[in-house]
Formats: structure tokens, C-alpha cells, sequence
């Protein structure tokens, strides 16, 4: 049972919705302000077309219509007929099967639409594991794809490819915790269906942002054993995912798609929302046209309470119940939109989700934008939420690959001030209220190139996407340093081995929050796609077998993420301020290539792309850190004179270079006013004693 609601989205009349068990009975709580009549259909247990009962649910006040019955027990399959007035907006069938959307289980038929809600009891003994709680300045966010993970890791026993227990085994946790992240955060696993166009096609929804039930985990991740055990073993393996990732000190987060729904536009399946009260649970004009703010037909209505409550119930389910530590929220724009449908940060689904005393320990990542009018919004959620920073990702970007494509043609089109801001923190983007770890830093996502491609592609090549290569982002800004795709010249290849280094040491020495997408550590590649959601194949899966070149990649990852844990001035929790001791920030200098203090006109001079970035810990509770970051942005080598007016500094030692193919571990010693010479394209970190 969900807790009592303590916001104002619709208040009591909306709470207990979906089955609650009690006294031997269950009551189901269904809500629709525009319906005439909602009955609750019961079916066999193993024939889910054969109908063995039909009950008539009582109108309550609020919209919410009640019925309670002995019928209703743990494992019953069972679905709602709706019937209503017909009209612009209105879209009742009475004859059609409907989904519970409170539904914590579900049990598929034979066809598309063949589904059916399921009665779930919600046991679990978590054996006493708690969720491990990391501070947001220590947390590593590592984004993949559960399936892909494991379906094809050699330690992973074959009957758990790509499952939840797949996920969970020590194979994976010791590979996880050797890499240093912190968070697993999953693509979707809310259950989700593939369009029939892609299925018409030959081809899937991979990625799973198609949701279908916002409170029951996709059954096809679940084991063969756990298939066959029905929806309450399914809901028990997915618990058993997270107790032994928290065991381990892992956290999970999830990407939760509530801004549409698989219902797609008019015309499209009807399998639950549609059916029981479009007018309210879908954005649409006074016509009944849908407004569409998310690109694939429909757009829940969060300026609803209904709708809003949904949301709002799901994520407290999830967090309490399944014990998630955090979720990243699909083009969360469309969520903050109001009843004129623009965007406004005093939405009050956001303020509710933010302040609801239920997810207060939980995360809350923002994908800052949608695709309708006004729905880019970085830098513009409230206090206590992060954001997928796509500033940062563009600047770093531009910085290490398409600058320096631009530089071999003619020089480098903008000096190195825009890439400090970002390595920084990006005080200008977001508040000093909201501090740097509003900010999830990020090179690369599952959308678009992979690391390893963004360094090997001048442009997509998504032609097996049956699009004609027409889908995709056509804006990468990447570079392919010499040659489109595979190669075998080794010059091009160390190039591309650096910028990847590169790449990497900036997105985990960056203040924020870093977020690695699976597979960028040892460089995979999916052969130039930019938008592989529609295949479930080798092409998205992770491959684990690496050449050298690739173990040495990841260790380098697996020393960056070290090296930022050792040094609390790499990740500040807040902005320092100019005059003043602010705790947990870092108070940041900046020397150029001949170690004196850099001038404004070096910021943004694009002949001057070398800079000396020093930064200092103001902790609370770790030992006071100096660290100094050596960054030159060009591809000529040059000659860096350490600072000689750092306050107390008597040597840097060298933690790590992006110039090494493998780190070497030498802490090697220098000593203020030292020369280095620094290769092309290059960082290098110090700490300072």
C-alpha cells in the first residue's frame, strides 16, 4: 500500500488507487471523471481470453470508482471496462480491455493488446540491506542498458544474460565497483512495448522508452525461471537486483519515461489511459487533437491532479517498495507544463516530487528538454533537482574535436574560457542556491554516438535503421581525425586513443556530477549509429572481449574515478564566493601556459588555448586537497612553467596524464617554476603538496 498522500494533487480522494489487499478482500480504486459506468472484468488463470466474472464499480466523490471483492486475491488476472459520453476529447470503447495503471503486475495473451493486470501481494524480506545513501559529490553515474550489460559477459552464467539476476551477479558487481562508479542508472525498465511500426519493419524498441505500465517492471528481463513463476517471481528477482547491488554499495537509478505513454497518438493502441479518460490523461486542444511536446503521438497531462498523482504514486512505489535510489526523468520538461501547456519550474508535480517526504533520500535527475514549443529548460528545474547538462557535453565536445578539426583547416575558433566554465562547474548556468551538483556531466549518453565513435565519424551512418539514415541527430560535433570509420593507419588511431582520454579525464575531473555510458570506458563501438534504439542485437550489446588498447582505456577510467574520490577538490558541492570561506565548495585559480595568472584577454583569446587550473577544498569533514590540472588544447606540443606563486605549494605530484596509452602510476615529483613539456591535445594532473 502506497502512504497517504501528504501533497496537494487531488488529496485524499486520490489515494489507495489501483488494488489494495486487506481483510481477505481486495479493493480496486480506479479513477475518471468523465466515465459513465467502469466494471472489473476477472479472467482465468490460464486462459486469458476466457472470463469467469464481471463486477460493477461504485462512483465515489473525486472521480474515483470503487469496488471491493472477495474475486480479487494474489495472482488473479483481471482488466476494466470503461464506457462514457462520446465527443471531441472523449474516446470510450465499453467493449475494450483496459489496463489498471496502477497495475503492479502484468500477464500477456496471445496478441499486441493482449493484456492483462495482475493481483500482486508486494512480499519481500530485503534481509536488513539499506540503500547505501551516496552523497551526491561522490556519486558516478554509469548509464546502460540492463540487457546489454550482461548478454554477453563470459562470467555471467547463460541462463542470466540479460536479466535482472544477470545484472546482480558478482561477475558484474566486481566489475562495477573495480570501475569505481557508484549508481547503476538502467534505461527503462518499466514494462514497455515495441511500436507495430518497427515490428512491421523487423525491428524492436530496444531501449524500452515505450511505456506501457508506469508500476510493473518489464517481464522479458526477468529469467526463463522467473517468466514461468508469473509476475510476483518476476517482482521478486528485480528485488533481488537491487538488495545485492546495495550490498555491494551500488545505488540504482531509473530512467523513467512518464512524459507519454505507448497508447501513441489518436488511432494508435488503446491498452489503458485512452480508454479511461482521455479528455483528462493526455494533452490535447478543445478539438480533442493531441498536443504532442514528446515526438511520438501523446503527452501525459500533468496539469491534471490525476495524472500528476499518477506520477507522483509510481516514483513512491519504486523508491519504497523496489528500494530505487534515484530516477532520470525523460524530457522532464513535459512534465513541468501547466495547464497552458508552457513550461513553468513552480509546476506543482515538480515542487511535489521534490518535497514529497517519501523521496527525500532519492535522486532526481531532469532530462532538461522536450521537443514542443519553449522545451529547452537546462539550468531552469528547482532546488533539489540535477540535470543532464548538455552545455557541458557540447563545449566538451567542441573543445577536443570539433575545435581542433576547425584548427588543421585554418586555427582554433575560440580561446579556452567556455571549456573552463564547464570543467568548473557551470556557474553559469546554474544558481548558487542550486550549487555544481545540479549539473550531471556528460560526454556521451545511449543517445547518439558512442564515445569511440564520436572520435572515429564525421557524420551518422544509421541506414540499418530502415530510415533511410534520416532518423538520428545530424549535430554531433564530432571528429573522425583523418579517416570515416574503420581503420588501420596507427596515426589516426593514437589520435583518436588520446581524444578519448581526453574526453574522459574531463568529464571525471569536472566539478559535478560525471555520468559514464556503458561501454565508453573500453571504447565499443556500434559502427557509427547514432540511434540504435530500435536494435536488440550485437550492434547495442556490450562485447567483452578487448583488445589491449581497450583494458588500458579502462584503466584509466578506473584511476580517474579513484583519483576523484582521494581529491575533495575535484567535486564541490557548492560555488565558492570571492572574499569568503564557503564549506564544500572549491576556491578556483587560473594560470596560463608561462604560469602566471591568466588575464581575461587569454580567456577567450582562441590563440591561447593552455590553461593551469588550480583548485582548493574547503571541506567540513576530509582533509584539506590542492589539485592543479595542466589543459592544452591544441595539437602542437608546448612547453608549461609550473606556478611559482601558489601559497604554501612545494611540489606537484603527477597523478595523472592523458598522453600515457596506460597510466604508470609514478607520482612522479615537481617542483614550483618547473618546464614540462606537454604533448598536443593533452591533460595532466597534479596534486599540490
Amino acid at each position: 500500500m502506497l502512504p497517504t498522500s501528504r501533497t496537494p494533487l487531488g488529496g485524499a480522494a486520490l489515494d489507495d488507487l489501483g488494488i489494495r489487499l486487506h481483510d481477505g478482500v481486495g479493493t480496486l480504486r480506479i479513477w475518471s471523471q468523465n466515465a459513465s459506468s467502469i466494471e472489473l472484468v476477472i479472467f482465468d488463470a490460464t486462459d486469458l481470453d476466457w472470463e469467469t466474472a464481471q463486477l460493477p464499480l461504485e462512483r465515489r466523490p473525486g472521480g474515483v470508482w470503487e469496488v471491493t471483492t472477495e474475486l480479487l486475491q494474489p495472482g488473479v488476472r483481471y482488466a476494466i471496462r470503461v464506457d462514457g459520453p462520446h465527443g471531441p476529447g472523449n474516446t470510450f470503447n465499453a467493449e475494450t480491455l483496459l489496463l489498471d495503471p496502477y497495475s503492479r503486475g502484468l500477464a500477456q495473451g496471445d496478441g499486441y493488446e493482449e493484456w492483462r493486470s495482475v493481483v500482486i501481494a508486494d512480499g519481500f524480506d530485503w534481509g536488513g540491506v539499506q540503500k547505501p545513501n551516496t552523497p551526491l559529490d561522490r556519486t558516478v553515474i554509469y548509464e546502460g542498458h540492463l540487457k546489454g550489460m550482461t548478454k554477453r559477459h563470459p562470467g555471467v552464467p547463460p541462463a542470466l544474460h540479460g536479466t535482472y539476476a544477470g545484472l546482480a551477479h558478482p561477475a558484474m558487481i566486481e566489475y562495477f565497483t573495480s570501475l569505481g562508479v557508484t549508481a547503476i542508472e538502467l534505461l527503462p525498465v518499466h514494462a514497455f512495448v515495441p511500436e507495430p511500426r518497427l515490428l512491421e519493419k523487423g525491428l524492436t524498441n530496444y531501449w524500452g522508452y515505450n511505456t506501457l505500465s508506469f508500476f510493473t517492471p518489464h517481464t522479458a528481463y526477468a529469467t526463463e525461471e522467473s517468466r514461468k513463476g508469473g509476475p510476483e517471481a518476476v517482482l521478486s528477482e528485480f528485488k533481488g537486483m537491487v538488495r545485492l547491488l546495495h550490498e555491494a554499495g551500488l545505488e540504482v537509478i531509473l530512467d523513467v519515461v512518464y512524459n507519454h505513454t505507448s497508447e501513441e497518438g489518436l488511432g494508435g493502441p488503446r491498452s489503458s489511459l485512452r480508454g479511461i479518460d482521455n479528455a483528462l490523461y493526455y494533452r490535447q486542444t478543445a478539438d480533442g487533437a493531441y498536443v504532442d511536446t514528446t515526438g511520438v503521438g501523446n503527452t501525459v497531462n500533468t496539469a491534471t491532479d490525476a495524472a500528476a498523482r499518477l506520477v507522483l504514486d509510481s516514483l513512491r512505489y519504486w523508491a519504497q517498495e523496489m528500494q530505487i535510489d534515484g530516477f532520470r526523468f525523460d524530457l522532464a520538461a513535459a512534465l513541468g507544463r501547466d495547464v497552458n501547456h508552457e513550461y513553468t519550474r513552480e509546476h506543482p508535480l515538480l515542487q511535489a516530487i521534490a518535497a514529497d517526504p517519501a523521496l527525500q533520500d532519492v535522486k532526481l535527475i531532469a532530462e532538461p528538454w522536450d521537443v514542443g514549443m519553449g522545451g529547452w529548460q537546462t539550468g531552469n528545474f528547482p532546488t533539489g533537482w540535477s540535470e543532464w547538462n548538455d552545455r557541458y557535453r557540447d563545449r566538451a565536445r567542441n573543445f577536443w574535436l570539433s575545435d581542433v578539426d576547425y584548427a588543421r583547416r585554418a586555427s582554433a575558433p575560440v580561446g579556452i574560457g567556455g571549456f573552463a566554465n564547464r570543467l568548473a562547474g557551470s556557474a553559469n548556468t546554474y544558481s548558487e542556491e542550486r550549487g555544481p551538483l545540479a549539473s550531471i556531466n556528460f560526454v556521451t549518453a545511449h543517445d547518439g554516438f558512442t564515445l569511440h565513435d564520436l572520435v572515429s565519424y564525421d557524420v551518422k551512418h544509421n541506414e540499418a535503421n530502415g530510415e533511410n539514415n534520416h532518423d538520428g541527430a545530424d549535430m554531433n560535433r564530432s571528429f573522425n581525425h583523418g579517416a570515416e570509420g574503420p581503420t588501420d593507419v596507427p596515426s589516426i588511431l593514437a589520435s583518436r586513443r588520446k581524444a578519448m582520454r581526453n574526453l574522459l579525464g574531463t568529464l571525471l575531473l569536472s566539478a559535478g556530477i560525471p555520468m559514464i555510458t556503458a561501454g565508453d570506458e573500453f571504447g565499443r563501438t556500434q559502427r557509427g549509429n547514432n540511434n540504435a534504439y530500435c536494435h536488440d542485437s550485437a550492434l547495442t550489446w556490450l562485447n567483452w572481449d578487448h583488445e589491449p588498447w581497450q583494458q588500458d582505456l579502462r584503466e584509466h577510467v578506473a584511476l580517474l574515478t579513484r583519483l576523484r574520490a582521494e581529491n575533495p577538490a575535484l567535486r564541490p558541492s557548492r560555488y565558492a564566493r570571492l572574499g569568503e570561506h564557503v564549506p564544500n565548495a572549491s576556491v578556483m585559480n587560473w594560470y596560463g601556459q608561462d604560469g602566471e595568472t591568466m588575464s581575461l584577454d587569454q580567456w577567450n583569446d582562441p590563440s591561447h588555448r593552455t590553461l593551469q587550473y588550480v583548485a582548493a577544498s574547503t571541506p567540513d569533514k576530509e582533509a584539506f586537497n590542492r589539485i592543479l590540472l595542466i589543459v592544452h588544447g591544441t595539437e602542437a606540443p608546448v612547453d608549461v612553467r609550473l606556478p611559482e606563486s601558489i601559497e604554501g605549494a612545494t611540489a606537484f605530484v603527477s597523478l595523472w596524464s592523458s598522453a600515457e596509452e596506460r597510466p604508470d602510476g609514478s607520482l612522479r615529483r615537481f617542483a614550483p617554476g618547473d618546464v614540462l613539456p606537454v604533448v598536443g591535445t593533452s591533460m595532466h594532473l597534479f596534486r599540490i603538496e
